[in-house]
């Protein structure tokens, strides 16, 4: 195995069952994990369930990473594939339920527009298909390329651009709507 990772050795030594190594290979990627998770599952405590999932299942398939890709792709997929079963799970159980959480905290002027800007940006991405979200998220969000983005969710780069370009028009008509005098969440007039 020749990783493309910089973190090699701790790739090497997780996969031998260290855990404070896969600690540590956690840690460098939990910030760019947890926003994909919470974009896609729109809410902190269905974020953090997936994410535990997702992590065990990192540990315990860690002998297939093979190196091809940087390890935070390798785990980028991992928690992609996570949060979709997540996902169909909640779909077919019926509690589908798209909670937005905004900070609480005031940060002075313009925070209750800033804290309307950024719902009405969590409540349009909610409301966009998972394969659409995830791929905006990688791409626009963390900025991975289309090849990279492309490994994660496991299709062509052609079709990381046909998502990633669905999704921004879509994004787009949904916060114009938004900002439609009249309007409501949505654009229901």
């Amino acid at each position: 195995m020749d990783p493309v990772s910089p973190d090699g050795d701790l790739i090497r030594s997780a996969q031998l069952g260290d855990h404070h190594a896969f600690t540590e290979l956690i840690h460098g990627c939990d910030n760019r994990m947890r926003g994909l998770a919470y974009r896609l599952m729109g809410s902190q405590p269905a974020m953090d369930d997936a994410l535990q999932d997702a992590y065990l299942k990192a540990y315990r398939k860690l002998g297939t990473y093979d190196g091809r890709a940087a390890f935070s792709t390798w785990l980028y997929s991992v928690v992609y594939r996570t949060c979709l079963d997540h996902l169909r799970k909640r779909k077919r159980q019926a509690e589908v339920s798209l909670e937005v959480v905004a900070d609480a905290t005031p940060d002075g002027p313009g925070h209750e527009e800033r804290t309307a800007t950024r719902d009405a940006v969590r409540r349009a991405l909610a409301a966009l298909p998972p394969d659409q979200a995830a791929a905006i998220t990688l791409v626009d969000g963390e900025g991975l390329s289309y090849d990279e983005a492309a490994v994660v969710l496991d299709t062509k780069p052609g079709t990381v651009a046909s998502r990633l370009n669905r999704a921004r028009s879509t994004l787009r008509s949904l916060l114009t709507d938004d900002d439609q005098p009249g309007s409501e969440a949505g654009g229901a007039r």
